[in-house]
């Protein structure tokens, strides 16, 4: 099976060539614009699946199909639950909503495979698709936690926040006022709700601040550690196999 990936956040693709490798799937080939994709199908044999970011860097990936005729079948992937497929006709396989869970891939995966044998021409329906795309609805990011303070509650602006941590089965955050706050979520939950280019889940431990890293270094097994500005309760350490990532994320 041939498998490309088109995502504009090069992590991102990166973590789903990982989570495809992981349920025994290649994909080989990554893009990451509206163009470099254009160009690519023009110029190889199109392949059975397609992994599909609707939002890239340079347009919406519906502008490859205006170009190209595509008979591969399409797996969505999205951060914009408006997005849901729902304005337009396609033969598409599934849609996954960002950050992409492992047991909804699976499920998509294996759609894709019970569908195989009868795959039809992708076929899309471009006036409802400028319809529902006209003026698209911006990703909100939290700006603002509430957390408890004795009887009291206590607004903390996202700007404040040097780093999320979870401890304990608790999550917190830490301000640059040097205090911790425990918050009524999760990490995961985060991974949706924060500003992707201010901050990096470097560990399932830790979210950082992009604006509070004071100094890196080398660590042990090719890791790195972060210093903040404040906080120095403990090690805040990249995980190997973020390592990478968090080098791009930053560059």
């Amino acid at each position: 099976m041939s498998i490309i990936i088109i995502e504009d956040e090069k992590p991102s693709a990166r973590r789903l060539q990982r989570m495809l490798t992981e349920l025994q799937m290649e994909a080989e080939v990554m893009l990451h614009s509206v163009e470099e994709s254009i160009d690519w199908f023009q110029n190889n044999e199109h392949p059975d699946l397609i992994f599909l970011d609707i939002q890239l860097s340079d347009g919406l990936s519906f502008e490859i199909f205006e170009t190209i005729d595509i008979n591969s079948a399409v797996i969505f992937t999205t951060a914009y639950d408006e997005y849901a497929l729902q304005a337009f006709k396609l033969n598409s396989v599934d849609y996954l909503l960002k950050p992409i869970d492992e047991d909804d891939l699976e499920k998509a995966v294996s759609k894709y495979k019970e569908r195989v044998p009868s795959q039809q021409p992708v076929t899309l329906d471009f006036n409802d698709i400028k319809k529902l795309l006209v003026n698209p609805i911006e990703r909100e990011y939290k700006k603002r936690f509430s957390v408890k303070v004795g009887q009291h509650l206590k607004l903390i602006n996202i700007d404040d926040i040097e780093c999320f941590y979870s401890e304990n089965k608790g999550t917190y955050a830490y301000t640059t006022e040097g205090r911790n706050y425990l918050l009524d979520t999760t990490l995961e939950q985060l991974e949706d709700e924060l500003e992707p280019h201010k901050f990096f889940r470097i560990s399932r431990k830790f979210f950082v601040n992009v604006n509070a890293i004071n100094d890196m270094v080398s660590y042990t097994n090719s890791r790195l550690q972060i210093k903040l500005n404040t906080f120095k309760e403990q090690d805040v350490i990249v995980a190997r196999e973020r390592v990478k990532d968090f080098k791009d994320w930053l560059a």
